[in-house]
């Protein structure tokens, strides 16, 4: 089923509503053709025929970041210790095993599961684009439209961030894992990629998978390519110290620095991870405008360390989430351990609001992916819409006014009871209305992965 807009108008009643700077009881919110018609406050009792939602509700969640076949690592790769680096060789073996059609199968749970978490649109950093020997399939582009289809089938808006991937590390071939990965050039890349096109519920943007993936005299044909379609471009940036120093070595020179000389850094990108900085680094991603996507919980499930997230938004980098290798699909979590992390790291509370934190998983975090006019209930945006319950185990007791921060720092995924996207339900009362079992299609496609 394809998330396409609502051609009757429909009402919603919220029985509270987050506004963007307070709680406000009793809203009704008109919907038509997939966007929010009117939003009206003061309405005490539900306006006839309207779809009650009780609790709190927030404008749809935005996963800035996601990885689909990783979900099929949870709990695998968290036998024994190791680094990121040993991390990353059972994600190739992974890799491996992905054909389209398991493709589609794992990330149309994947996605199923972010819509009972709330998300309604997920950035999908895609790089397995070949058979197993950079094979090109019949179509080349089967594997991203293995993910476009299996977001529609989830029920949720998706930007395909179309990834380049060419090199094992500076100067180096890619390895036996990453063939598939790679298109030979960035050329290549780009007559490939061109032949993706948007659609309702998916957008196509175009990632640099890391400057060790891609040779710095190919980074400036990737951001021209995302400048002519004015396309959202992602990048993982300094997720290690490894990089860092493999880059210094090569360069001369940190990736965030060599991103700007190349054109890449710019108000359509986002950084992803944005974990070691220099003070340089900081000034050139705030000032061209280059946005930050956090992913809290992969960060610490890799050690990866905390990223200058305070600093980088005081520079004028905008800040998003992500749930990257879905350690846990939770954009809750993500919000409230961004702001934790900081306060472990500098022994003092408060950095962000809960209103700032909301706002970083769902309007910056949209706009981080293209979707304009997502992230408010208002007039004019899309009608993407999440609801909290307030009296879980872990919401209840707090005033309804306290609702955000109820939000963010008390409910999780599972306090998520309706997730409506484009108009329309997707999850209704904690159940999701396109896929009948979740647990049952997430555990038969990594099933279908196990070497």
């Amino acid at each position: 089923m394809h998330v396409t807009p609502a051609q009757q108008t429909r009402t919603y009643w919220l029985e509270h509503a987050w506004l963007g700077t307070h709680v406000e009881p009793g809203v009704a919110v008109e919907v038509a053709d997939g966007r929010i018609a009117a939003v009206r406050t003061g309405a005490q009792t539900p306006p006839p025929g309207a779809e009650i939602l009780r609790g709190l509700t927030l404008p749809g969640l935005s996963n800035a970041h996601s990885h689909a076949f990783h979900r099929a690592l949870r709990s695998t790769v968290q036998v024994g210790s190791g680094t990121f680096w040993t991390w990353r060789e059972v994600m190739y073996a992974t890799a491996d095993r992905l054909t389209p059609e398991t493709y589609r199968d794992l990330a149309r749970a994947v996605y199923a599961e972010m819509a009972l978490a709330g998300i309604t649109s997920v950035g999908e950093f895609h790089y397995v684009h070949h058979a197993p020997g950079g094979t090109p399939y019949a179509d080349p582009n089967a594997m991203g439209e293995a993910l476009v289809e299996a977001a529609a089938d989830a029920g949720i808006r998706i930007t395909l961030l179309d990834t380049v991937y060419l090199s094992s590390g500076f100067g180096q071939p890619p390895d036996n894992h990453q063939l598939r990965f790679s298109d030979g050039s960035a050329e290549a890349w780009a007559e490939r990629c061109s032949v993706l096109k948007d659609r309702d519920h998916a957008r196509i943007g175009a990632a640099v998978h890391s400057v060790r993936a891609v040779p710095a005299d190919q980074l400036a044909t990737v951001a021209r390519w995302a400048e002519e379609r004015r396309a959202p471009l992602h990048v993982h940036l300094s997720e290690q110290t490894a990089e860092n120093d493999a880059c210094r070595e090569a360069h001369g020179c940190t990736p965030t620095r060599l991103l700007a000389d190349h054109g890449v850094l710019g108000p359509r990108t986002t950084g992803v991870h944005n974990t070691h900085l220099t003070d340089e680094d900081i000034a050139l991603i705030g000032g061209s405008g280059t946005g930050t996507c956090m992913c809290p919980t992969t960060e610490r499930d890799l050690a990866d360390g905390i990223g200058p997230a305070v600093a980088l938004q005081r520079a004028g980098s905008p800040l998003s989430l992500g749930s990257d290798s879905h350690a846990v699909i939770d954009l809750l979590e993500e919000a409230r351990a961004m702001e934790l992390n900081e306060r472990l790291r500098t022994r003092t509370r408060g950095h962000w609001t809960a209103a700032a934190l909301l706002r970083a998983a769902s309007a910056d975090g949209h706009a981080a992916l293209g979707w304009d006019g997502a992230g408010a209930i208002e007039p004019g945006a899309l009608a993407d819409l999440t609801t909290i319950v307030l009296d879980s185990v872990r919401t209840a007791g707090p005033l309804a006014r306290l609702g955000a921060e109820t939000a963010v720092f008390a409910a999780s995924a599972a306090d998520v009871s309706h997730t409506v996207v484009a108009g329309r339900h997707v999850v209704r009362d904690g159940a999701h209305t396109l896929v009948p079992d979740v647990p049952k299609a997430l555990a038969d496609a990594v099933e279908a992965l196990r070497g």
